[in-house]
């Protein structure tokens, strides 16, 4: 379903409820707003994006007298300080901000209230039910949950829900239920993913009733007043949920204007308030209901358990921002959830990503193609000339891929979009390795030749930045200033040669540093050395000499090299297959390589290992240049014993072979295997 017809986009996240600081929940929703919103401005649109807080009800009323502050003064210390200061650090670029307690929401829902009292679609009665305080509604029997003490609860509540009974005001509701049910049957992509669509029918294949909109003034005294009755506030979520067009209504437009044109960005638990209230709703207040729902699920804790402050597992916003860069965040965040799925999420996740996209894909193609312009151009961009089929293909998809990105982000699979922007990155690293423009330099000859390579992987790098724009603003604007692009901002289309030849690349610091490894606390010599952590994780590692001896620099790829004149039968023993068996070979694909400072024999190569990144540490650096070694595949001994060479942790070694005058060739491969294949 594309809305890409249309000029104007509007998108809102579900208010946050201002009772208690945020959770990672909340940074996810936001997060993927965020990225929906800024892709639609790339695309050339006119977006608005809606965010705020829902501060009134029952939950508000009394976390205030728990704190021992008014209700006012603990939401305006929530909404200013825990939620809009935490979205202004990770760079949350919404339009509007509303709060629920603002004097210009309270006359807009008071005034559709009075619409839709004056219709006769509201009446007063006494009425007695289960009542949710945690979701502040009623609920029924089938919505609840029985938890392993047998209590039966509406999901997420800490207490079972009350038998209540009191007289309010109620929404016939039902009466638009044959009408909602016909409406999401037209329009299959109204609600996304489909599994929470299918949800919705199910809950409309049942009766649905009323809804109570208003509460007893002397019970919930912290609302809106119902406009012909003062005695009485109004329910929280037709409160909350007329939020979304605050905004627009108070800045002079008509609702009708706005409502059919809204995606709305919410959280599965508040699945059936979007689906079944707010459509009932603005049917009966003359209003289109919105363009799409947008259901998200759960982030679980990286075991895959649920979070929760009392497992011990929960992760703390504000401390994850101060702790990692921001970018690295939503990166990993839009890359590693599903909407469709809970998804695991952690700081180990986050390092895994971080190291493996952003620093070693993404960073080291920056670092290494301003490197080269600084070293063989004097920072100077030089013209491409004729360019070889490689080339135009690398142009193909720079041009291809924007409309890609859009089209798997009209079908929310952000991820995707992600992936597909880090594919050509990947690609791009590749070309590099291919080229290889180290040895292009060497001769004047093949200076044009150079010239096209280096304009290629900086214009490349340009398309890239606008296609992870949406994802890592601020990295994508500071990886352009290093091209000398700063300032420049660009539209995600399909465009190429952008960058003018004669720009100076200026260059900069590491784009994505890795986390600085952690020193164990105490170290023995009497104790093997215990292997460097990174925050908040290990970092995988690969070493070329065994563990015993970790002080000693290798001679080749590992081990001592034997004697030119030696015999296998001298050197090596015969062994069983059993022996053989415990030797686990993969192939690796080098990402990265950079020569270990103040050791003339080593090299410090990243690899890949199918979905694992690894460091491994080789005395090649005699025989190949770091630049050259990228994009090629080797063969790595996977389960060799850990150790550390000149403060590296490192696991693994790669095989190398040794002719008489002692040059070595690293084993490689005739097929192109991906990497973490098994070698047998």
């Amino acid at each position: 379903m594309s809305d890409h017809n249309e000029q104007e986009f509007i998108i809102t996240t579900a208010i946050d409820y201002a009772n208690g600081e945020p959770h990672i929940g909340h940074v996810y929703e936001k997060i993927l707003g965020d990225a929906i919103a800024r892709y639609q401005r790339l695309a050339g649109r006119n977006v608005t994006f809606v965010m705020g807080t829902d501060e009134h009800g029952e939950k508000i009323s009394k976390a205030a007298a728990k704190a021992g502050v008014t209700p006012q003064e603990l939401v305006d210390d929530l909404s200013d300080r825990a939620f809009r200061g935490l979205w202004d650090r990770l760079e949350i670029s919404y339009d509007a901000f509303i709060r629920t307690t603002e004097a210009r929401h309270k006359k807009f829902v008071q005034g559709v209230l009075q619409k839709v009292y004056d219709t006769g679609d509201i009446y007063f009665a006494e009425y007695e039910g289960l009542y949710s305080v945690g979701a502040e509604r009623y609920v029924t029997e089938k919505e609840l949950v029985e938890g392993p003490d047998g209590v039966r609860r509406y999901p997420g509540d800490r207490d079972a829900p009350e038998l209540r009974r009191e007289a309010n005001y109620f929404f016939r509701m039902e009466k638009y239920q044959d009408w909602l049910l016909e409406h999401l049957k037209a329009n299959p992509g109204l609600i996304q993913p489909a599994g929470y669509r299918n949800e919705v029918l199910e809950m409309l294949s049942e009766p649905i009733g009323p809804l109570s909109i208003s509460r007893p003034k002397s019970r919930v005294p912290w609302g809106i007043e119902l406009p012909w009755d003062a005695d009485h506030v109004t329910y929280v979520w037709f409160d909350a949920l007329l939020s979304y067009l605050t905004p627009f209504v108070a800045g002079g437009r008509g609702a009708e204007t706005v409502s059919g044109l809204a995606w709305h960005v919410i959280g599965k638990d508040i699945l059936k308030p979007h689906a079944v209230f707010w459509p009932t709703m603005l049917k009966a207040a003359g209003l289109p209901v919105y363009r799409r729902l947008v259901v998200h699920s759960h982030i679980l804790a990286e075991d895959g358990r649920k979070m929760g402050k009392s497992l011990g597992n929960a992760i703390d916003p504000q401390q994850l921002v101060s702790d990692f860069p921001v970018d690295a965040i939503r990166y990993t965040l839009l890359r590693e959830a599903s909407l469709g799925a809970d998804s695991p999420y952690g700081e180990g996740i986050l390092v895994s990503r971080l190291n493996s996209d952003l620093a070693n894909d993404l960073g080291n193609l920056l670092s290494r193609t301003v490197s080269m312009i600084q070293k063989y151009r004097g920072g100077v961009l030089p013209a491409a000339h004729e360019p070889s089929e490689r080339e135009r293909a690398i142009e193909a998809a720079a041009l291809a891929l924007p409309g890609q990105i859009l089209a798997l982000v009209d079908d929310l699979k952000i991820n995707m979009a992600i992936e597909a922007a880090m594919n050509f990155v990947r690609d791009l690293n590749r070309y590099i390795a291919e080229s290889a423009p180290w040895n292009l330099a060497k001769s004047e000859d093949t200076a044009r030749r150079l010239d096209t390579v280096l304009y290629t992987a900086a214009e490349g790098l340009r398309v890239a930045s606008v296609c992870l724009e949406a994802v890592i603003p601020g990295k994508a604007r500071e990886l352009r200033a290093q091209l000398g692009l700063a300032g420049q901002t660009y539209a995600l289309t399909g465009a190429w040669g952008l960058i003018p030849a004669g720009t100076r690349v200026p260059g900069g610091a590491i784009l994505f540093p890795k986390p600085e490894p952690v020193k164990p606390a105490q170290e023995t010599p009497s104790k093997p050395e215990k292997p460097a952590r990174t925050r908040p994780t290990q970092e995988a590692a690969a070493v070329t000499q065994s563990a015993e001896h970790p002080s000693a620099e290798p001679q080749s790829s590992g081990h001592p090299a034997p004697s030119p004149s030696a015999t296998p039968a001298e050197t090596a023993p015969l062994i069983s297959i059993d022996d053989f068996a415990r030797i686990d070979l993969r192939v690796a694909e080098v990402i990265a390589c950079e020569a270990v400072a103040k050791a003339d024999k080593l090299l410090k190569l990243t690899v890949k290992l199918g979905e694992e990144t690894r460091t491994v540490v080789s005395g090649i650096r005699k025989w190949y240049e770091p630049e050259a070694l990228v994009g090629r595949k080797v063969i790595l001994v996977a389960n060799l014993k850990p150790a550390k060479l000149r403060g590296i942790e490192s696991q693994g070694m790669i095989l190398a072979a040794e002719d008489d005058a002692g040059n070595l060739d690293l084993v490689g491969l005739s097929l192109d295997l991906p990497s973490g294949t098994k070698v047998r």
